[in-house]
């Protein structure tokens, strides 16, 4: 059998199109819809090239983006001091922080100050709390956007059995309490755990989220099974030249899964749909209209 790929740049496409119809009309409405971000210089250009594409794409949907940069070696007060002073600016209503931070900075203490209400990533812990107690959809964007690309394939997760290989804190245990949510039999397990190959045999949903290159084989994959890569790698290829992988054996899952979301092209276009989306909800929220 072929899989059917899940198509998360067309995913995301057509969920941008309707951010893009929300923020003209708050814009026309005198409410300008805005995301103010955080990057801490590191010396490392990704980050920035992704505020950047990010500005960008907030630009083309109608998003007022404003980034605020703090010089290398910034420490831990200096960041949170930032965080404090948009918390209390009036004029802001949607805060992100871009990571990674410097080594010598607490993430988790940066994600717990900054207003659960201004939280459009769904990172500080009351946000990832009211998910866990089904009070809010604010969930992380990448559990969310998982969840999204299931959503997608029609498949009813009710009574499925669902395997998460990966329990990060704003990833695989977001994931993992969005699909109880929704009454699935869901098994949480990691890299290490012993008999990992007959736990993911066991999945009709696999969810692969442990950032190791080619960790999930086809050997590892139920026939028919729905898989969402949510590992994001980067390996040399034999020409010496990094590319981005999945946790997935694209190749030879591809022959086995029943739905199958790509490395890149699956998960990442949708996360950063999603939290575009929660800024429109939060502007939403600010302008009375929701």
């Amino acid at each position: 059998m072929s899989s059917k790929i899940i198509d998360g740049k067309a995913l995301a496409l057509a969920f941008r199109e309707q951010v893009a119809r929300r923020a003209g009309e708050l814009r026309s409405d005198g409410f300008a819809p805005k995301l103010d971000a955080i990057l801490v210089e590191s010396g490392d250009n990704g980050a920035r090239v992704y505020a950047q594409n990010q500005a960008r794409t907030c630009e083309a949907l109608g998003i007022e983006y404003q980034l605020h940069t703090l010089a290398i070696g910034s420490d831990q007060g200096v960041i949170e001091a930032k965080v404090r002073e948009l918390n209390e600016d009036d004029s802001v209503h949607a805060v992100m922080v871009h990571m990674p931070m410097p080594e010598d900075v607490d993430a988790y203490q940066i994600q717990e100050l900054i207003d659960p209400v201004k939280d459009v990533e769904g990172v500080n812990p009351a946000n990832i709390g009211n998910v866990v107690y089904g009070r809010s959809m604010r969930a992380p964007c990448t559990a969310l956007a998982t969840l999204k690309l299931i959503d997608s394939t029609g498949v009813e997760l009710q009574g499925k059995r669902c395997v998460v290989v990966g329990a990060s804190a704003v990833v695989g245990r977001p994931i993992a309490v969005l699909l109880m949510n929704r009454e699935a039999t869901v098994i949480s397990c990691n890299k290490f755990t012993e008999g990992l190959k007959e736990l993911c045999l066991s999945a009709d949903v696999l969810i692969p989220a442990a950032g190791v290159a080619g960790l999930i084989s086809a050997d590892m994959v139920k026939d028919g099974a729905l898989v969402v890569d949510v590992g994001v790698n980067r390996v040399k290829g034999e020409d010496g030249k990094s590319r981005t992988v999945g946790d997935v054996e694209f190749e030879s899952v591809s022959g086995v899964a029943g739905w199958l979301s790509p490395v890149p092209g699956g998960v990442g276009p949708m996360t950063v749909a999603v939290l575009l989306h929660n800024v429109i909800e939060v502007a939403e929220e600010r302008a009375g209209l929701s």
